[in-house]
């Protein structure tokens, strides 16, 4: 992609134009940068698997690669757990840390792709709030997002998604997630 071309996802074009308005209307808000944005999206594999074969890791950083467009970093055991058969500085899982025009990419591509691929869909939770204005959302299966091929995948891995916002509280969060597509359940 050239640099005289200016590229901007939908969904980050819909926020801009439409969501910031529907924000500051809702809220009372008196200035634009009042209303809540979405920072980074964080998504952490967990391979619990690893500990007896460490395949499985590099079969993680494939598919988190595949799914997210960047390279993933190996997490690591922090302690030694006797009873995991778990020892320091063992790698147990993958993340990928998006931001800008690859997190709103992946977050349009898990609406409109993913989530809806998900058996038996019945809307996200809207109890995964921390209190802090950030949403975490857990995939059973890797398998929904159309990147992975389903024949290779040698074992089903669930993950973590979490959506890092600036907004002060969960209502405005679960407002601004909403706002954007994310099909919570009633």
């Amino acid at each position: 992609m050239s640099e005289d071309t200016e590229y901007t996802p939908r969904l980050r074009a819909r926020y801009e134009t439409e969501i910031v308005a529907s924000l500051m209307k809702r809220f009372s808000y008196t200035n634009k940068m009042q209303v809540p944005r979405l920072s980074k999206i964080v998504i952490n594999m967990g391979v619990g698997e690893a500990v007896t074969n460490p395949k499985l890791v590099d079969a993680a950083v494939q598919e988190l690669t595949a799914i997210t467009g960047q390279k993933p970093v190996i997490t690591r055991a922090k302690k030694a757990i006797a009873t995991f058969k778990l020892r320091e500085n063992m790698p147990i899982g993958t993340m990928v840390t998006l931001r800008r025009e690859r997190m709103w990419e992946f977050l349009d591509r898990l609406l409109t792709l993913a989530l809806p691929r998900v058996r038996d869909f019945r809307g996200t939770s809207p109890k995964a709030f921390d209190g802090s204005g950030n949403y975490t959302l857990g995939l059973r299966e890797q398998i929904v997002f159309p990147e992975i091929d389903f024949d290779r995948v040698e074992k089903t891995k669930g993950m973590n998604i979490t959506f890092v916002t600036t907004a002060g509280t969960d209502e405005e969060a679960k407002e601004l997630l909403a706002n954007l597509g994310m099909p919570f359940r009633s």
